[in-house]
């Protein structure tokens, strides 16, 4: 892998930067949490659709 050159550290810190910024993180806690309740509840759904599809 070769070396970053300075546009490119500029231009990804720049980019790091405006990111940051642009973020809410009052909300980012509350965010966490329904993205983690919403995959456990797709998991847990679709786990119970399979079992009664095996049921049949």
């Amino acid at each position: 892998m070769r070396p970053l050159t300075n546009v490119q550290v500029g231009t990804l810190g720049g980019t790091f930067c405006s990111l940051w910024n642009s973020f809410d993180w009052s909300n980012l806690f509350q965010t966490a949490v329904m993205a983690a309740v919403g995959a456990t509840v797709s998991y847990l759904l679709s786990r119970l659709l399979e079992g009664k599809r095996r049921g049949r």
